[in-house]
């Protein structure tokens, strides 16, 4: 009887080994399939949203750095600056320089109505929702790019100017190079990344820094772009405009801060472009591929860059001494005399002298006369 128990007890035992098992298999061919359908589901969106994998080169707190004196370009402070990363949406500066270039030359109005084309108006990433046939002024897609960082915007523009985002491109390594921005190469006008078969856009925080100098230098009046912090865009839309915020928030943390421009994607990490005035004087820094805590990371190393900058400036150089000319003239020029102008009473004066002496010439005339004649008549 002991013995039929303990073959039932085993069975038990067994059939509740066989179910664990079993169960275990299931689940784990359960877990396998949902992973590899997660797997194929990310892969089709990546197939869908045709941009390249890229390798992450963002670091903690950046991958390089460096601070500048605006007027000359000098070195205040730097940090891995040579460092070789995605600038992303940073770029757009070059797109401001290559479009302030043909407004300079008179190629380009800032009033010139610009057609958004199919091609602006399917770019995606951050965007002002450009429609194609919608037509706007170069200015307000440049306020566009510089304060939405639109990417449609910087599309239509290049399409409008270069006929093509390669002739645009071009555009824009030519004047990389002109700049020496030996460490830089564009492949695309937006900065997002590229697409299949496509390279991705690259840079270093000197290169950057390079660019900037030269866009305030040449076109101080990027300024007034990277400066606004909010601006509607579409102003009379139903049911209303579009409202633009800036993506740096450096113009409301950092006293005279007022750009330049800002950019990330995941492998590029956060980066900036930023600038500040104080006594007159100006600095640059450039973070680029900082990897933390939603660009606040970026922020508080610009901001520490920026004051460090300041602290480095050298000092001004003293202001030019005024010269007293000396001379070896006398002290004081020896007067010549002139001669005194005769006043009206010294003609009348002359006139009586000699009227006086043919008087008297006159008298010893007549008397002469009359004494000969005296003797006649004795």
């Amino acid at each position: 009887m002991t013995t039929i128990k303990s073959m039932r007890w085993l069975g038990v035992v067994t059939c509740a080994v066989v179910l664990a098992v079993g169960s275990s298999s299931v689940l784990a061919e359960a877990h396998a399939t949902k992973k590899t359908t997660a797997s194929a589901k990310s892969s089709t969106l990546k197939k869908s949203s045709g941009r390249a994998a890229l390798p992450n080169r963002a670091v903690d707190p950046c991958l390089g750095a460096i601070v500048v004196d605006a007027a000359t370009g000098q070195v205040l402070a730097e940090e891995n600056a040579d460092a070789v990363g995605y600038p992303a949406s940073v770029i757009k500066l070059m797109d401001m320089m290559v479009l302030l270039d043909q407004v300079s030359a008179g190629k380009i109005s800032l009033s010139n109505a610009v057609t958004v084309t199919a091609e602006a108006a399917k770019i995606g990433g951050s965007q002002v929702y450009l429609k194609e046939g919608e037509v706007f002024t170069l200015e307000d897609l440049m306020y566009a790019l510089m304060i939405q960082s639109a990417n449609d915007s910087a599309m239509a523009m290049a399409l409008s100017v270069a006929g093509s985002s390669a002739g645009f491109v071009e555009m824009m390594n030519k004047k990389a190079a002109e700049l020496g921005m030996t460490n830089t190469k564009f492949n695309s006008v937006h900065g997002l990344p590229p697409v299949a078969g496509q390279g991705p856009d690259t840079s270093t925080a000197r290169d950057l820094a390079k660019l900037a100098c030269a866009l305030i230098a040449q076109h101080p009046e990027i300024l007034k772009f990277t400066s606004t912090q909010v601006r509607n865009f579409r102003p009379n839309a139903t049911p209303g405009p579009f409202v633009m915020r800036t993506h740096n928030h450096l113009l409301q943390k950092f006293p005279g801060c007022d750009g330049l421009k800002t950019g990330y994607f995941t492998a590029a990490g956060y980066s900036i472009v930023a600038t500040a005035q104080k006594g007159g004087r100006r600095v640059i820094t450039v973070v680029l591929g900082s990897k933390g805590n939603l660009g606040k990371v970026r922020d508080a190393k610009a901001m520490e860059l920026l004051s460090k900058g300041f602290a480095a400036l050298p000092p001004l150089p003293p202001p030019p001494v005024i010269q007293t000319v000396t001379t070896n003239l006398p002290a004081a020029l020896p007067v010549t005399e002139e001669p005194v102008p005769e006043t009206p009473h010294m003609g009348w004066l002359k006139i009586a002298g000699i009227g006086l002496a043919i008087g008297l010439v006159a008298l010893g005339i007549g008397s002469f006369f009359l004494k000969k004649r005296s003797r006649n008549d004795f």
